[in-house]
């Protein structure tokens, strides 16, 4: 991409009197040598798949290790007889993100969002909110023109991966750029999208990435449902004229110092934190044998 910056973005949309989704947008097209046209049926494609994950989701299914399935349905079951905290919204948020991220343990068709294990993020706060509020598909596109240009920049200044970031480079982005684009869709103006960005990215720094036996599993599919509540709680402060303090690329330049300082054991190595633990232990030998 052009831009080697969130501020360079900003900049540019101000200065030709464009939205930001539409310099994006552009910016895209001229990287990648198509119309408009084109890059439009792409980040439509990759919406109609979000919503066919959800819909693949089958409580019956379950991991290749056993350690991952059926989570989303009992979440479903415990908000329906209304022993949970939280409106309708928030609970199809954590089921939503739950169902996608179980989807990638078991092997289905996700859209990685930066990645394949923080994938359940940005469905999670997005196909729930174009249910309950009717948003009109041409919206949540450009939400997620807003959120891949941002996502871009971050695999540019810093990482998405967990084994070069830790987690808080793919659970930490993915929540990021759902909060961007949950911004847009509020009604938030572009610099409300950088700063929603900024606070959630901030929220989750440090993030280790410990994946028990090495698997996508555990704690990763659980860690999209914090990514997720996570992005609703910036996007709202952002909609509300909460400001970052830290400008955003500032964020996501000390997100990549923060990565590049993790012990490699916390870096997708599956040899610290939670894979370390005794039980995490005995679940990676007992799936070796």
């Amino acid at each position: 991409m052009s831009f080697s910056s969130i501020a360079a973005m900003l900049s540019m949309a101000q200065a030709s009197g464009q939205p930001l989704h539409a310099v994006i947008r552009d910016a895209d097209c001229q990287e990648n040598g198509y119309d408009a046209a084109a890059s439009h049926r792409q980040i439509a494609a990759l919406w109609t798949a979000m919503q066919q994950s959800s819909r693949q989701y089958c409580a019956a299914d379950r991991s290749n290790s056993g350690l991952i399935g059926g989570d989303a349905a009992r979440l479903r079951a415990a908000a329906e007889s209304g022993r949970l905290l939280g409106g309708t919204y928030f609970q199809r948020v954590t089921e939503e993100a739950l169902k996608v991220a179980e989807c990638n343990a078991c092997m289905k068709r996700i859209v990685a969002a930066p990645t394949a294990g923080s994938c359940g993020v940005l469905p999670a706060v997005l196909i729930p909110l174009a249910e309950e509020r009717d948003v009109p598909e041409e919206t949540i596109l450009e939400a997620l023109y807003i959120a891949a240009g941002f996502g871009q920049v971050t695999a540019l200044r810093a990482s998405v991966a967990g084994a070069e970031g830790g987690c808080q480079a793919e659970i930490g982005t993915a929540s990021a750029m759902a909060a961007a684009a949950l911004t847009h869709i509020l009604g938030g103006t572009a610099q409300q999208c950088a700063d929603a960005y900024a606070i959630a990215l901030g929220n989750l720094l440090g993030l280790v990435c410990d994946p028990v036996a090495g698997l996508v599993e555990v704690p990763c599919v659980k860690r999209n449902v914090i990514g997720a509540v996570n992005a609703v709680s910036a996007a709202n402060m952002a909609a509300a004229g909460i400001r970052s303090r830290i400008p955003v690329d500032e964020v996501i330049d000390a997100m990549g110092e923060i990565g590049s300082a993790l012990p490699a054991d916390l870096r997708e190595t599956g040899l610290g934190g939670l894979a370390a633990t005794p039980t995490g232990k005995r679940v990676a030998q007992s799936l070796a044998e």
